[in-house]
């Protein structure tokens, strides 16, 4: 499974390079990335389109001629749709969520944008969520766009995953210490 995640790396890689280079020379980097989020957002909400872009009992073809309907109605094209229908021509539309995460890590290095995973038990209110991308400012010493993610089991506090750091601060975390230091003591 590692090895096959590595591949799908490389190949999403791979594209979303290319795209990137071309959607920079093109100046239509914002437009690209706009066009890939609605995609992106369809596939993450729509279970049946999830299972269309990963399955392999379609075919090229097939996934080409089902795509166009859903790019028309998502309101794509230009590059993004035409990048779309290539992803598919070549049968890799199973890794274009990769892909899309790719190019939008290369948007970000490209204007100097730290990704931070933030997740909380709940959806703060936004002068928590101001204090939080400060706090995180301050720490990058750049800018940092921040992705908030609900999750209720981890009861409450917060999550972080900055680059290659994380903090986990959830209640979750700190009740899961405290089980394991009562029966090491017991």
């Amino acid at each position: 499974m590692a090895q096959e995640n590595t591949i799908v790396s490389a190949v999403a890689g791979r594209y979303a390079t290319a795209l990137f280079e071309l959607a920079r020379d093109a100046g239509a980097v914002d437009a690209v990335a706009a066009d890939l989020a609605r995609f992106d957002q369809l596939i993450a909400t729509q279970p049946d389109v999830e299972r269309f872009v990963r399955s392999p009992v379609f075919s090229a073809e097939e996934q080409e001629k089902a795509l166009v309907p859903i790019l028309a109605a998502l309101g794509i094209s230009g590059l993004a749709a035409n990048f779309l229908r290539l992803v598919a021509a070549k049968r890799r539309l199973f890794a274009v969520r990769d892909m899309v995460r790719g190019f939008n890590a290369l948007v970000d290095k490209s204007r100097g944008v730290s990704r931070a995973e933030v997740t909380l038990a709940e959806t703060p209110s936004a002068r928590v969520l101001a204090d939080v991308q400060q706090a995180l400012k301050d720490l990058a010493g750049a800018n940092v766009a921040v992705d908030v993610k609900i999750d209720p089991a981890i009861i409450g506090g917060i999550v972080v995953k900055l680059g290659s750091r994380m903090v986990d601060a959830s209640l979750r975390t700190k009740l899961n210490g405290i089980r394991t230091a009562m029966k090491e003591v017991g």
